[in-house]
């Protein structure tokens, strides 16, 4: 996969980066700039791409 590939993201990621990106091309922010906030903020809230699924471990899961 090349860098910079958005396919394993998941529609609703592909989403929220496009919103995040129109708020900050609002802020004055340039095209460039604004799509990299915008796929940081969905990497940082999502830990990167991946697909969704129901039985997907959370990174908090798990007894001690």
């Amino acid at each position: 996969m090349p860098r910079g590939d958005k396919s394993s993201y998941t529609d609703k990621q592909k989403r929220q980066a496009a919103h995040i990106e129109h708020s900050e091309k609002a802020k004055g922010h340039s095209e460039k700039t604004a799509e990299r906030i915008a796929w940081a903020t969905v990497n940082k809230q999502d830990g990167g791409g991946k697909q969704s699924g129901s039985g997907r471990k959370s990174p908090g899961s798990g007894k001690p």
